[in-house]
């Protein structure tokens, strides 16, 4: 069996019961459930919602993204072998853990299948919630050219490369395209301060605006938590991104929670710490393929000038990555998820069958 088999490229053509269209995304695609299909579950496993709570099946891809575009190798390889279960196993896990240290629930209920979540449908707030405990990648490009202000966060002068910034830095960017916020260009992932979050907090789908002080104490909580437990691993949680949304629980009350993925490769920077302390760099995470894409072709210009995705797009397209790069991707995100989870990742030969035999037989969502 090539890698190319064992690799779950497409995942938006399930067979499972839906009467919307599957939504997909770069790496996940999302269900929606029909009515009865969500009453039957929540009845039928106990799930701690309402009863007309709408629920979807969320399947992970192990297709990788990088510069905004999707990227496949020599051999018909369309992604990475594992990086979708250990993206979900390494989730999985911190999401456990802070509901074990009473932060807040995510949008799981289940979990059918390493690639699989049945989730409860939130309504996301519009924020990427970022936080920054050293200064490296997009932050120090602009501080090395001068910038010192930073989402409304002026840094001192002084800093080196790499370095622990004095303290965590949250540095969130938009959700999405919003429009007629003042001082917030109608674009995606646009750089935000606090102020323009306060000033207009339902526009970002907060409840109310104490829940912004809310968002940001899950993020340094759940920062802490990932960043004290990375640590013992000896490893060095640099930056993330959360997500986070409201859900209304079994007796109607809505609750702000994490969603979407946390403390992964994919949405982290995560350091070797032993190799941090004598000075070199060994990225655990997504940064990793970035900085071998960068390196690998001989315009990296291409992929970092957003004036120029007519070419990225090209290049994603018609060059097939050498098979040993996705094969080095797929060592970095399978080791660090069996350090986080401290045991061996389940690696499916055939995932697509798997999951269809799971939801068919033990959840009823396939005819």
């Amino acid at each position: 069996m090539s890698h190319a088999d064992t690799v779950l490229a497409v995942n938006n053509d399930l067979p499972i019961r839906t009467d919307k269209p599957v939504h997909s995304g770069k790496v996940r695609s999302v269900y929606w459930l029909t009515e009865a299909d969500s009453r039957r579950l929540i009845q039928e496993k106990g799930y701690p919602v309402a009863l007309d709570a709408p629920l979807a099946v969320m399947v992970i891809s192990d297709r990788i993204s990088a510069f905004d575009c999707i990227w496949h190798g020599e051999g018909g390889l369309r992604g990475v072998p594992g990086k979708g279960a250990a993206l979900n196993a390494i989730a999985n896990h911190w999401f456990k853990r802070f509901k074990e240290q009473g932060l807040a629930d995510s949008h799981i209920l289940d979990i059918p299948h390493p690639a699989v979540w049945i989730v409860q449908k939130a309504r996301p707030v519009m924020i990427e919630a970022i936080a920054r405990q050293y200064i490296t990648g997009s932050m120090w490009r602009a501080y090395s050219k001068g910038e010192r202000e930073f989402c409304g966060i002026q840094l001192p002068d002084g800093l080196s490369k790499d370095q622990k910034l004095p303290e965590l830095l949250i540095t969130p960017s938009t959700k999405g395209i919003l429009k007629g916020v003042p001082g917030v260009p109608e674009a995606d992932d646009v750089n935000i301060t606090r102020q323009n979050i306060e000033g207009n907090f339902a526009a970002f789908n907060f409840r109310c605006a104490e829940d912004i002080d809310r968002y940001e104490q899950l993020l340094k909580e759940g920062f802490d938590v990932i960043s004290a437990e990375l640590a013992q691993l000896d490893q060095v949680f640099v930056d993330t991104k959360f997500e986070f949304g409201y859900v209304t629980d079994a007796q109607g009350k809505q609750k702000l929670i994490y969603m979407d993925e946390v403390g992964t490769p994919d949405s982290s920077r995560i350091w070797d710490g032993e190799r941090y302390r004598n000075g070199e760099i060994v990225e655990n995470s997504k940064e990793g393929f970035r900085q071998a894409l960068l390196n690998h072709f001989p315009d990296p210009d291409i992929l970092l000038n957003k004036d120029r995705m007519d070419e990225r797009e090209a290049l994603a397209r018609d060059n097939a990555l050498p098979e040993a790069m996705l094969m080095q991707v797929s060592a970095t995100y399978v080791g660090i998820a069996e350090k986080i989870i401290g045991e061996k990742l389940t690696l499916s030969d055939n995932p697509k069958a798997e999951i269809v035999q799971v939801l068919r037989d033990d959840y009823g969502l396939i005819d």
